[in-house]
C-alpha cells in the first residue's frame, strides 16, 4: 500500500481530499503536516504539527510515494504581499524541493486559473512562479491543478467569495464554450481529479478547471 503526504489538510480542498484517502484501500499511511490539528481520528493518519513556512526543517519525515499541496491563502486574509508569496509560492516550492531531494516520483500541487509568472497582477504572478519552480524540479509526475472559483462550505468565514459562490451557482449554466473554464468547481470535485490523476498516468501536467470537473465526473 502507498504512503502520501498531504499539506494543507485542514482547508476546504485538503479535508475532502484527506476524507478519500482515507477510505481509499490503496494507501495505508497518510501523512499529514499541518499548522494545526486536523481533528480526525484514524489509524492511517501521521500527522506532524509543524511551521509550514519552515518545512526543510522535516526533511527526514517528508517520505511517500506521493505528495498532495492544498496550500493557499487569500489577499483578503493575508493583505502583506511579503507573507502571502511565502505561503503561496513558498510553501509549495519547498515541498517540492524536498519530494526531489527525497525521492518521491509524484507530486500533485493546487494553483489557479489565471497562473501566470508574467501577469502584471500579484495573485496570478505568485502563482505563476509558483508553478514554474515546482516544474523545475522536475519531479517524474508533477501535475499542477488550476481551479477557478473553489465552491464548497468553509469554516472560516470569507464574505466575499460567499458572495461570488451564490452569483456563480446560478450563472455557471451561463458560461458555455470558451467562457466554461470559468464556472465555480466544488471542492471534492478537485479531490477526486487529484486522486484519479495521482493513480493513473496522465498526459498533461498542467490540468485546467473544465478537465478537472471532467476527470471528476468519470472517476465517480
Amino acid at each position: 500500500m502507498k504512503t502520501a503526504i498531504v499539506l494543507g489538510a485542514t482547508g476546504l480542498t485538503g479535508g475532502e481530499l484527506l476524507e478519500r484517502l482515507l477510505k481509499d484501500s490503496r494507501y495505508g499511511k497518510i501523512r499529514l503536516f499541518s499548522r494545526s490539528a486536523t481533528g480526525v481520528k484514524n489509524d492511517k493518519i501521521e500527522e506532524h504539527l509543524v511551521d509550514l513556512l519552515e518545512l526543510e526543517k522535516h526533511a527526514e519525515k517528508f517520505t511517500a510515494d506521493e505528495v498532495y499541496c492544498c496550500i493557499g491563502t487569500t489577499q483578503a486574509k493575508t493583505p502583506d504581499e511579503e507573507t502571502y508569496h511565502k505561503i503561496d509560492y513558498g510553501i509549495p516550492v519547498t515541498a517540492a524541493k524536498l519530494a526531489k531531494k527525497n525521492g518521491i516520483p509524484r507530486f500533485l500541487v493546487i494553483s489557479a486559473l489565471g497562473a501566470d509568472e508574467e501577469s502584471r497582477f500579484f495573485y496570478n504572478r505568485t502563482k505563476g512562479e509558483m508553478e514554474r519552480d515546482v516544474l523545475a524540479q522536475k519531479i517524474p509526475e508533477t501535475y499542477i491543478f488550476e481551479p477557478s472559483l473553489i465552491a464548497g462550505k468553509r469554516d472560516e468565514k470569507r464574505p466575499f467569495e460567499a458572495a461570488w459562490q451564490k452569483v456563480m451557482s446560478v450563472g455557471n449554466h451561463l458560461l458555455v464554450g470558451p467562457l466554461k473554464k470559468y464556472r465555480s468547481i466544488p471542492a471534492r470535485k478537485i479531490a477526486d481529479a487529484m486522486v484519479y490523476v495521482a493513480n493513473n498516468k496522465y498526459s498533461a501536467s498542467c490540468i485546467k478547471s473544465s478537465e478537472i470537473r471532467e476527470i471528476a465526473d468519470s472517476y465517480r
